[in-house]
């Protein structure tokens, strides 16, 4: 009897847990006012914007202007100054840091002045964080991405770990920069990925990282650790002007 009472408290923890409801507009509303974030278990609903364009927009003119052409930028960007933890959520609509306005012709993206943790997570729809600053550690470690996904662009300045991702839809590190050693041991990779002109400053560990379809590392630049033991590619690597520590891809692989 004891055992069966144990079971039932637990499944109705576990119960508890999954069904968990967080409004994404109720996270936005406590990031505006600087609250720490710090959801686990949950399922969040509704858009994501980090960019908080709908609040940008009505101040910003609605024509282009051609001072853009004079040096200008259309680019918004929105400073993050809380720290933000998601563990073991998921995210049933688009999280956005990246958003391109085809009506207004600006650009809106987000920075993370703090911690960014998005550890075992699953986004079922977009995830952009392209030209993201990601200033303090970030992890996006465990996590799923199974809709778009991008990171082009995007700079790390801390820790950072994609320990363990698994990336549905082609994904792109293209232009991002990677200030610390960073790890995608035992990613999986299902279709194309992309690290064309990717900067990593102090090492990258791909052990054990799946990549099913192509990869490709192109003019991609890497000092320090470059650890591809056990790494499989089922297609192509596209290595012309990729530099390891001074070498090239293929004299790297000879000099093993």
């Amino acid at each position: 009897m004891k055992y069966i009472i144990t079971s039932l408290a637990l499944l109705i923890s576990a119960s508890f847990f999954a069904q968990q409801r967080v409004n994404a507009e109720d996270i936005l509303q406590d990031i505006k006012k600087g609250k720490t974030i710090n959801i686990s278990n949950a399922t969040i609903e509704g858009v994501l914007d980090l960019t908080y364009m709908d609040e940008a927009l009505p101040k910003l003119p609605k024509r282009r202007n051609r001072w853009w052409n004079n040096g200008g930028s259309n680019t918004i960007e929105k400073e993050i100054v809380s720290k933000i933890s998601f563990v073991n959520c998921t995210f049933k609509d688009d999280v956005l840091a990246y958003i391109p306005d085809e009506d207004s012709g600006y650009t809106f993206t987000a920075d993370f002045e703090d911690d960014a943790i998005f550890k075992d997570c699953t986004f079922e729809r977009k995830a952009m964080f392209k030209y993201s600053d990601f200033d303090r550690n970030a992890d996006f470690s465990g996590s799923k991405f199974l809709d778009d996904s991008t990171f082009k662009y995007a700079k790390f300045y801390r820790d950072i770990s994609f320990k363990n991702t698994q990336f549905n839809e082609p994904a792109t590190f293209k232009y991002s920069e990677f200030n610390r050693f960073i790890s995608f041991a035992n990613a999986v990779f299902k279709e194309t990925a992309t690290f064309k002109y990717t900067k990593f400053k102090d090492g990258v560990s791909f052990n054990s990282t799946q990549f099913e379809e192509d990869l490709n590392i192109k003019y991609t630049e890497v000092d320090g650790e470059f650890d591809i033991k056990n790494m499989k590619v089922a297609y192509d690597i596209d290595s012309k002007y990729t530099d390891i520590n001074g070498k090239s891809f293929n004299k790297y692989l000879l000099n093993r």
